[in-house]
């Protein structure tokens, strides 16, 4: 019988159990800890502590449960074996809808609103049209080409920002180190969707946001490592930023002493802006390691040179 250990350094991960053995009822599951999940075949994790799945000595698949993988990568004893992710097809839906919200947010001036009604003051603004509205994404896989499209056909003036050059219908597009700051000069909403790799991390740092026009705002939503704290809490403070939405952080959860919960217009939300389900993640795991067990080939594979 295959085993399969589910390791998280703070994540409780058993609601998990379910659904995999809903999908595939002949798996053995184990919590990392526990006396027999030293002998696992396969290890499905988010976060998992340095060392622990380098412990396995019959490890033979390691499977994250998101689609991200920086917090598996980062691990330096991580042992040679296959690495996959979940890939929700519903996931690039609800980005662009968690994007879509932040963008109208800043765009129809709720954020001046919701302050005004802490004040007690009445007062309507004029309304924009989209296309006065410059959003620039950065990172154009499936996802942020899917954001760029639908916040394109809402009718926002949108720009991208990628590694490699990028052809996006009505989309004007930036790449590489050249590109990036005429990308960021002309972009009033910035919003990261980048994977976390050695170029990318730290990326949101003072010399990136110092490029953006002094009064634009932030939506980040790529990888927490991909924030400079300190970067940005200046920036707001400074208003030269004049308003932040970050779902994700360097360091989660949260801690209720961090700055970040009473930085000056910024909306602090817990890494919720697109989550696979438990059915979702339940089934892709168990068909990989299927795959694994009748030798097949396995899906959703990262590229650790690449780090995606």
């Amino acid at each position: 019988m295959t085993k399969l250990v589910l390791i998280s350094r703070d994540y409780d991960m058993s609601h998990l159990v379910p659904s995999i053995l809903r999908a595939a009822p002949e798996l053995d599951v184990a919590v990392h800890g526990s006396r027999d999940a030293a002998d696992a075949d396969v290890a499905v994790c988010w976060n998992p502590p340095e060392g622990a799945v380098a412990a396995l000595p019959k490890l033979r698949l390691v499977h994250s449960i998101a689609a991200g993988v920086d917090n598996i990568l980062c691990d330096p004893s991580l042992p040679r074996v296959p690495l996959c992710r979940v890939v929700d097809p519903q996931h690039a839906r609800g980005m662009s809808e968690f994007v879509t919200w932040g963008v109208l947010h800043f765009h129809r001036q709720i954020d001046r609103v919701m302050e005004n009604q802490r004040n007690g003051v009445w007062l309507r603004y004029d309304q924009q049209a989209p296309s006065t509205c410059s959003v620039g994404v950065m990172g154009l896989g499936e996802i942020g080409s899917r954001v760029a499209g639908d916040l394109h056909r809402l009718g926002f003036a949108v720009r991208g920002w990628a590694r490699r050059a990028k052809d996006l219908a009505g989309i004007e597009t930036f790449a590489g180190a050249q590109g990036l700051e005429p990308f960021l000069r002309g972009t009033d909403i910035l919003v990261c969707l980048l994977p976390l790799t050695d170029e990318t991390r730290a990326i949101l740092g003072a010399r990136t946001l110092a490029m953006l026009p002094r009064g634009a705002k932030l939506i980040h939503v790529g990888r927490g490592e991909h924030l400079v704290p300190c970067a940005l809490l200046s920036a707001l403070k400074e208003e030269r930023l004049t308003g932040a939405i970050v779902d994700v952080f360097p360091n989660e959860p949260l801690p209720a002493s961090d700055p970040f919960w009473s930085a000056p217009n910024m909306i602090v939300t817990p890494h919720m802006a697109s989550v696979a389900s438990s059915d979702t993640i339940g089934m892709q795991v168990a068909q990989n390691v299927r795959r694994l067990v009748n030798g097949e080939p396995l899906l959703n594979v990262i590229d650790v040179a690449r780090g995606y």
